[in-house]
């Protein structure tokens, strides 16, 4: 057979998909990016060519951009290490077999079938002392003296979406790295025992670094996810109280829908794309480099 002939043959089988992706992703994206370079009057219908002025403008002269970026790497890094912790400590103690699991197990991840909306109205509601027994605790807790709306304090603000969606996005990550903890052989596990390895030297030293690749590429895919994520944000606090709560994503969902700046919301997209490219290629270069354990 000819080198290279099977690769040829499989095109026309990816031909639709491709095509799909071309039409539905990258022509609107494309075209999105494009509306960087204009003003629109959405009362008139006209636009203007204004070239780089939305860019300048961005990159030298909104504070409230860069603040957003700032409150963006805390509600990521945050969101993340949260989910990835409690949810590989999830899927540890789901991969033992307990009574009661097969109950357990599908009410733990019901929080990943909850509609972002709801999750955002639900945790808006507990945190208000009306409605919501959150304040309530922290005060018996003596965090607080009274019970006050963490969503209302500026300095406190932002914690109220990461919690929400760190309650959220535990799921995924336990449910990636169960199915990635079931896939390494109980043989090594036991030679570890034979060899009286203690447990916690078999989690360093066997279940961390089989998990590694797994953890490497939930955490980009979680890592896009999150940064562009901004509906919890917009229910729960809308980027208030005075642009505390802003992230880059909630910024361009203000600007293009409340402010009707559809040009100005473009510019910020362009660069919010263009940072997480860069994230996701030194990811990948990173995972390149790894020892390959599976």
């Amino acid at each position: 057979m000819v080198p290279g002939k099977n690769s040829l043959a499989a095109y026309p089988y990816l031909a639709p998909t491709l095509l799909m992706i071309f039409i539905f992703m990258l022509i609107p994206m494309l075209v999105g990016l494009s509306y960087t370079f204009y003003h629109f009057d959405i009362l008139s219908g006209e636009e203007e060519f204004t070239g780089f002025s939305h860019l300048k403008q961005l990159i030298f002269h909104d504070d409230v951009f860069y603040h957003a970026l700032k409150n963006t790497l805390v509600w990521t890094i945050s969101s993340l290490f949260f989910q990835v912790t409690l949810g590989l400590l999830l899927a540890l103690n789901l991969k033992n077999h307990f009574k009661g699991r097969q109950i357990i197990q599908p009410i733990l991840f019901l929080p990943w079938a909850v509609p972002t909306f709801l999750i955002g109205l639900m945790w808006a509601w507990m945190f208000n002392p009306v409605t919501g027994p959150i304040s309530h605790w922290l005060v018996s807790l003596g965090i607080f003296e009274r019970a006050d709306n963490i969503l209302s304090m500026p300095e406190l603000a932002l914690w109220g979406p990461i919690t929400a969606n760190v309650w959220f996005g535990i799921a995924f990550f336990a449910i990636m790295f169960l199915a990635a903890l079931r896939s390494i052989p109980d043989e090594i596990y036991d030679s570890a025992k034979i060899d009286n390895i203690s447990s916690r030297q078999q989690f360093w030293h066997i279940t961390l670094p089989l998990l590694l690749p797994t953890l490497l590429i939930t955490v980009m895919i979680r890592t896009l996810w999150i940064a562009n994520f901004a509906e919890i944000i917009v229910v729960m606090t809308k980027g208030g109280p005075s642009n505390a709560t802003q992230t880059v994503a909630s910024y361009i969902y203000d600007t293009a829908y409340s402010k009707l700046d559809f040009g100005y919301a473009a510019a910020i997209s362009s660069l919010l794309i263009l940072m997480l490219l860069i994230y996701g290629i030194l990811l990948l270069k990173l995972r390149a480099k790894m020892p390959n354990y599976q």
